[in-house]
């Protein structure tokens, strides 16, 4: 809001002098001029402030009955000498300029004292209101603890919030469209205000510990094209409002404790390409009809109580028939029928169950003194065994368990889809990174016994060698090699100044070895299924491995698959592997050229630049391409571009992520490419499989 006060010595012939209302006529062009575009919540205050001539509370009802309207105001000061009342002339101008503004003439006798405690006003800073969205972000955050600080920048005072971390804004509109917060350890539940960004395109939220129901009000958000809540601790039923997004292409809940049936109204969702429910504990038939009908198996994996087509799984009623019809809306629970109370109650007990349990814990945990902040953060007490491959670690399992239980909190350097990591020192000055992933049950606890031992034995110079493990009660600790370069992700996004352009190339050169040694040379072969730059790590001369394979799928042959706890990032993931869930060796390639092209240009997949656009990084490409601007993709931050090596370079990226599996190289084609196209001619190493 901006104050402008124009003071009259008098204004007795106000209305009837010609010369005045000229004057009165160029005052308030000349304060539009001056207008801010910041909004201010004008309280009007409904009182009997009016003379026979005048009465704004009468000439604006609306306003009158509406108090907490928001307006860009005005205000033009007249101070006259002749006039013993005051009076408030409210003059609306709607859809001017595409605003809304109030100008307020105040005619004060004997207005001087008035006059220069409003002119101090002039001195103060501008009053500047949140918007509705950062209003709606603001509330969002109230029940949510944050415990690495990443919303602790959204606050009230500050008006802009497409400054704030995680959401993007709309250049033009400053309204937000994509919030972001995936993997950092929010707690707390979803607020239904989080419906009020109804330009929102993208939320994700996923990987964190938000609980409690999935607010209906999501379904005002009728611009929403991704929703990505998997990994998170959800209850309650999916909402139907979610079949108003008619602009939905991806819809993950996966892996929460979801129950009910799925909503038939999903089945509107015509733009919906991508959809994953599995690992909850939903129950009912899968709905038939609709857009549903297209996705496959992996989609709804996990759930005992699904029955359908999709699932192989026969649908019948107690009588033999077809299973009843499942809740209409989110007000519709109380229908559910008893298959679906019998499995909720069930839900309960085991909930009952595990809090018990974790009640018990906690009292033993402090009854043995390890509550302390700088306590044990990872479980090696009685039962703990350590693994190691092929002699990779020279120290005595005593010495290591020893080292485990040292660490806490200020140990950890990350955390990923797979579990922490955290930084382990030994007494002669070799670090190791220890990966802590938690057990689910005791077949999950031999399966993975037996990858880890597949894992142990693959040495190359591109990989990051896995060198044991230690099995503890609740949980598995593997030991890798500690690379000092951090992960790609924060070189290209935090320090890019020190990637020159050859350590780019050395970077992709790299990665491409490494995933195309685990395609062509692993017995049995290995999928990736998660390639993205903090995925690749780098030693202390730029040197990429790759990091996190065979925790996701392994090939033992060309029909048999292993599925272990991986579903892939977005932006990386080939169009088709998000509609059918089966991965395959060309699907890590579509994500190997998503993640040259990261590197060449060091944007993100999902860059706001391009979500503004409805691109991600692959369609930004083709759009330059078709524009004959593609040299426009280089990082500006990068130095000693050579264009004969840049455009070999975008040649091998347009065929990784070409949108027919087909038509995509691979990887070991890749690495010939590179080679001979790209790098300087030197002997290759892809066959290199030392370790150290």
């Amino acid at each position: 809001m901006r104050w402008c006060l124009v003071h009259s010595p008098s204004c007795k012939q106000w209305s009837s002098n010609a010369i005045q209302a000229l004057f009165s006529t160029f005052l308030i062009l000349f304060s539009l001029s001056l207008l801010s575009t910041s909004n201010f919540q004008f309280p009007l205050v409904q009182s009997q402030i009016h003379t026979k001539e005048h009465s704004s509370h009468k000439l604006f009802p609306k306003l009158r009955a509406n108090p907490g309207l928001t307006f860009n105001t005005f205000f033009i000061l007249s101070f006259c000498t002749y006039w013993k009342a005051v009076v408030f002339e409210l003059l609306c101008f709607c859809s001017l300029f595409s605003q809304e503004y109030i100008f307020i003439w105040l005619h004060v006798d004997g207005g001087p004292l008035l006059f220069y405690f409003l002119s101090l006003c002039l001195l103060v800073e501008r009053l500047q209101c949140l918007t509705s969205d950062g209003e709606a972000l603001v509330n969002f955050r109230t029940n949510i603890i944050s415990s690495d600080g990443m919303l602790h920048q959204w606050r009230p005072e500050d008006p802009d919030p497409c400054e704030w971390k995680g959401v993007t804004c709309d250049l033009k509109t400053k309204r937000v469209v994509y919030l972001n917060l995936s993997n950092h350890k929010l707690s707390g539940p979803i607020s239904p205000d989080i419906g009020r960004l109804d330009n929102l395109k993208f939320l994700d939220l996923h990987y964190n510990n938000f609980y409690g129901a999935i607010p209906p009000e999501l379904g005002n958000c009728t611009e929403l094209q991704g929703l990505f809540l998997q990994n998170n601790y959800l209850s309650g039923f999916i909402p139907t409002e979610i079949g108003n997004l008619s602009n939905l292409q991806t819809l993950d809940v996966s892996s929460n404790s979801l129950s009910g049936s799925i909503p038939t109204s999903l089945g509107n969702l015509r733009s919906l390409l991508n959809f994953n429910v599995s690992n909850n504990f939903l129950a009912g038939p899968i709905p038939s009809d609709g857009v549903l009908d297209q996705f496959g198996t992996a989609s709804f994996l996990g759930n005992r109580g699904l029955c359908g087509k999709h699932i192989n799984q026969l649908c019948k009623d107690d009588d033999g028939g077809s299973t009843g019809s499942q809740p209409t809306g989110s007000q519709n629970v109380k229908k559910n029928s008893g298959r679906l109370l019998i499995s909720a109650s069930a839900t309960v007990g085991a909930l009952l169950l595990v809090a018990l349990m974790c009640f018990w814990g906690c009292f033993l945990y402090k009854k043995l003194g390890k509550n302390d902040a700088k306590g044990l953060a990872v479980d090696v007490g009685g039962g703990a065994s350590i693994v190691m491959f092929h002699g990779d670690l020279p120290y005595s399992s005593k010495d290591i368990i020893k080292k485990l239980e040292t660490l806490n909190e200020e140990h950890v350097i990350g955390a990923g889809g797979f579990g922490t990591v955290y930084k382990l020192s030994m007494d002669d000055g070799n670090v190791f990174a220890l990966k802590r992933i938690l057990k689910l049950n005791e077949g999950f606890d031999r399966f993975f016994e037996r990858e880890l031992e597949i894992l142990g034995s693959i040495k190359h110079r591109y990989l990051v060698n896995l060198r044991g493990y230690c099995n503890s009660p609740t949980s598995k600790l593997l030991i890798y090699d500690y690379l000092s370069g951090g992960s790609l992700d924060e070189a290209l996004h935090e320090k890019s100044e020190l990637l020159d352009w050859d350590a780019r190339l050395n970077v992709i050169m790299g990665a491409a070895k490494g995933l195309a040694y685990l395609h062509h040379d692993c017995s049995p072969r290995i999928i990736h299924r998660d390639i993205k730059s903090s995925n690749i790590l780098l030693d202390g001369n730029f040197e990429a491995r790759v990091s996190d394979f065979g925790l996701a799928k392994l090939l033992e042959d060309e029909e048999s698959h292993i599925t272990t706890i991986v579903a892939g990032t977005f932006g990386y993931l080939a169009p088709e592997y998000m509609q059918s869930g089966r991965a395959t060796e060309k699907t890590d390639v579509y994500s190997f050229g998503v993640l040259m092209l990261e590197v060449i240009s060091g944007k993100r997949p999902t860059d706001a630049s391009f979500i503004e656009k409805g691109l991600n990084i692959v369609g930004w490409l083709n759009y330059l391409i078709t524009e004959d601007r593609q040299r426009e993709i280089i990082d500006t931050n990068c130095e000693g571009v050579e264009s004969e090596t840049l455009d070999a370079l975008l040649s091998v990226g347009i065929q990784c992520v070409s949108s027919t599996p087909e038509e995509r190289p691979t990887m070991h084609r890749v690495v010939q490419t590179l080679e001979s196209e790209v790098m300087t001619p030197c002997p290759s190493d892809f066959y290199d499989s030392a370790s150290d």
